[in-house]
Parts: structure tokens; C-alpha cells; sequence
């Protein structure tokens, strides 16, 4: 299997074309891994670059389901599996359910009582979580050249709407009070994202517009995860959040436990923070960039994000502010977020102030449950402007996207 994902890397060029379109971020020297499995949740592992690592379980078993024909009915039973406890639907095939009731299996390492902490924690805030998740997280992902591409010329690509509510569907999961409880469906999500990525695997190396290896190597699942636990625990102390002990390890461990069902491999995944800032240093960099595609995707994303908060208001220039207030100046110019020199300066003078506010009125009775509220309307509001008010769900594409 390691040999035949050895061979799958070398699909339109491979290796060296991978690394000439990142050549432009990252200098050659800050390549090679060398990040240590000792740090990780298993403590131990071959150490094996993850940059040539997919996913051993899910990806033969989704392209068995293209071979067959599979995907549609696939797609159709799964439809209403929607709670952690729910039993899989009858009538998928067999090598699918046995992957499926493996995949939805919580690791020997997860803590019950961590993941209650961090719902707690979420719950106390979510503002942050959200904005950082949301708009920060987009805005580095965009900056991702193989992320970017890989959305773009995906089947999602041509309806951002549904790509972004069907990635919110995943990160609100996390975040949910229930997520990992029995009525929960984080689980479920991640388990369907999974399938997704497999699924991406198989159908982008077919698109005429992809060249390199197989896109979400075990790496690009860990690009991403950086975008968001990593680099929201690194804003919120910047913005001088407190954040206790036990709240700051049962978030990362909310985070750890959803890379498992994610199917990044335990000997990737960071045992503490110190082990994430560590990995997120040295795979970001080599990472991101400026692509025409991200560019194109982030126009997309801050359009949608005015339109949600204000339709037909000025509040573009706001959102345009908030960008690049939420990510370093390069990362900005590489999405071409335009200035706002006036928002720019509100927001580096009025947001500090907001947070020391609202930190000072989070230990007041029922503060929590009403910042809770505010969050999760806007949580609701969010996808049903993007879903247009349909019903929508984490499903299996079909194809890339047309033309």
C-alpha cells in the first residue's frame, strides 16, 4: 500500500512539479520534515513525511465505489444518517460499512470529560470561534495553493454557497454542545468529510486543470487543521482572551479527537500546543502562496460574508478590513484583500477594546447562555443564507467541476 501511494504521487508530474508550484512561498531549505512523532498523540511513528501520505482505509474503498457505480445510492442512504449513536443505514455495500463502522469509532486516547470542557469552552467563546474559524481560517486557506486549486477545481468550486455551508456544517459540528455526545453528529460529519476527501482524491487527478500528486495528503489535512484550532488558540491569546489551563488542553483535545475521525494518522497528530505551534511553523510555510484561484476564491468569500451581514450596505469595505485585520500583511497581498486604511485603523483600535468588554462581562451570571444564543443565531443565520433555506448535507461528489 505505501508503495502504491508512492507510485499515485507521480500522476501528472508529481513530486518536482508539486514543489515548483510552491516554489514562489517557500525556499527550498525549509522542505524537508522534521517534525517529531514523539510529539504527537502516539508518541511514537515511522516519521514519514506526510506530504506523501493519504489515506490507506477510506481511499480504496471510495474508488471501488465509483468503479461500481456506487456513489448515487451511496449518497441517498446516508442522506438521513445524521447522530453519532444512529446505526448506518442498510443496504450500503460491505466494504463501505466496515469501513464506515470503523472510521465512526471514537480513539482509545479520547477524554469524555476533556471533550464536556470544550463544549463548555466553545460555548464561552464562540464569538472568537467563529470569526476565527470563519473568516480568519478562510482567508489562510485561500493563501494554500493545493487548497485552493483543490477547491476551486473540485465539484465545489462552482457553487461556493454550498462549499462553504457544507465546510461550516463540520466546524459548527465541532464546536456544537453535543458534538460528541450521543446525539451529536460531529462524528457523523467528520466521517462524511472523510469519505469527501477519498472522493476528491479519486475525481481531481482526472480534471485537466490538476497537475501534481493527489491532492489532501495526510499534510494538507494538517495544513488546514493549523487554520483553525492552532491559529485560533494563537489569536485569542494575542488578543489577551484568558484562557485556563484546562479549557486551552480539552479545546486542542476537541481538535485532536476530530483529526482522528478526520483519518490523519495519531503519530501526526500534536499531543500539546507547544508540539502544534511546532508542526504549524514548519508546514505552513512551505505551503502557502499566491495563486490566481485563491485570489478568485477570496473575493468570493468576503462578498459572501458582506452580503450576509449587511446586504446591499457598505459593509464590504468593513469585511475587507476585517481580513486583513484577521491575517498577517503578506497573507492579505497574496489574496489581494484591497485597503481600507479608515476600517483598518477602527479595527486595530476598537477590537481590543471590545474583547477586554466582553471579557470583563463573561464571569456574570447568564452571560455565557446568552453570548451562546447571539453566537448560535448567527451560527443558523449563516447556513440558511447559504443554503438559501434548503436542506443541505455533507455528501460524496460526483465530479469535478464542470468546464
Amino acid at each position: 500500500m505505501a508503495e502504491l501511494s508512492r507510485r499515485k504521487m507521480l500522476l501528472s508530474g508529481g513530486a518536482l512539479g508539486a514543489l515548483g508550484a510552491l516554489s514562489m512561498a517557500t525556499p527550498a531549505q525549509a522542505l524537508a520534515w522534521t517534525w517529531a512523532p514523539s510529539g504527537s498523540v502516539a508518541g511514537t511513528g515511522a516519521g514519514t513525511d506526510p506530504r506523501w501520505v493519504w489515506d490507506e482505509e477510506a481511499d480504496p474503498v471510495v474508488a471501488a465505489l465509483f468503479e461500481r457505480g456506487d456513489v448515487p445510492e451511496v449518497n441517498r442512504l446516508l442522506w438521513d444518517w445524521t447522530r453519532n449513536d444512529q446505526p448506518l443505514p442498510d443496504g450500503l455495500p460491505s466494504d463501505l460499512l466496515a469501513f464506515m463502522e470503523k472510521a465512526r469509532q471514537l480513539p482509545s486516547w479520547a477524554d469524555r470529560g476533556k471533550l464536556e470542557t470544550a463544549a463548555q469552552f466553545n460555548k464561552k467563546r464562540g464569538l472568537y470561534l467563529n470569526l476565527l474559524n470563519g473568516v480568519g481560517g478562510g482567508m489562510l486557506s485561500t493563501a494554500i495553493p493545493k487548497e485552493a486549486r483543490s477547491v476551486y477545481y473540485s465539484a465545489g468550486g462552482a457553487d461556493m454557497e454550498d462549499r462553504v455551508a457544507k465546510t461550516s456544517i463540520l466546524g459548527f459540528a465541532v464546536g456544537a454542545l453535543n458534538a460528541f455526545r450521543p446525539d451529536g453528529n460531529c462524528v457523523v460529519n467528520a466521517v462524511k468529510t472523510r469519505l469527501v476527501h477519498a472522493a476528491v482524491r479519486h475525481l481531481l487527478p482526472q480534471s485537466p486543470h490538476w497537475t501534481g500528486e493527489v491532492p489532501i495528503s495526510q499534510e494538507d489535512i494538517l495544513v488546514t487543521w493549523h487554520t483553525l484550532p492552532t491559529y485560533a488558540m494563537r489569536k485569542m491569546l494575542e488578543w489577551k482572551v484568558p484562557i485556563g489551563s484546562a479549557d486551552s488542553a480539552a479545546y486542542l483535545h476537541s481538535w485532536q479527537v476530530t483529526a482522528h475521525l478526520l483519518g490523519v494518522k495519531d503519530e501526526y497528530i500534536p499531543a500539546t500546543w507547544a508540539a502544534a505551534n511546532a508542526q504549524s511553523d514548519q508546514i505552513l510555510p512551505r505551503n502557502m502562496g499566491p495563486t490566481q484561484e485563491g485570489v478568485e476564491l477570496t473575493d468570493i468569500l468576503l462578498g459572501q460574508l458582506a452580503e450576509q451581514t449587511s446586504p446591499g450596505s457598505i459593509s464590504r469595505p468593513i469585511v475587507n478590513a476585517l481580513g486583513r485585520y484577521l491575517v498577517d500583511e503578506q497573507v492579505a497581498n497574496w489574496d489581494q484583500i484591497p485597503r481600507e486604511p479608515f476600517w483598518e485603523r477602527t479595527l486595530a483600535t476598537v477590537w481590543p477594546i471590545l474583547v477586554r468588554f466582553r471579557e470583563g462581562l463573561i464571569p456574570l451570571p447568564l452571560v455565557p447562555e446568552i453570548a451562546w444564543t447571539i453566537d448560535e443565531a448567527l451560527r443558523q443565520y449563516i447556513l440558511f443564507f447559504l443554503t438559501k433555506g434548503q436542506e443541505t448535507k455533507i455528501v460524496i461528489p460526483t465530479g469535478n467541476r464542470p468546464g
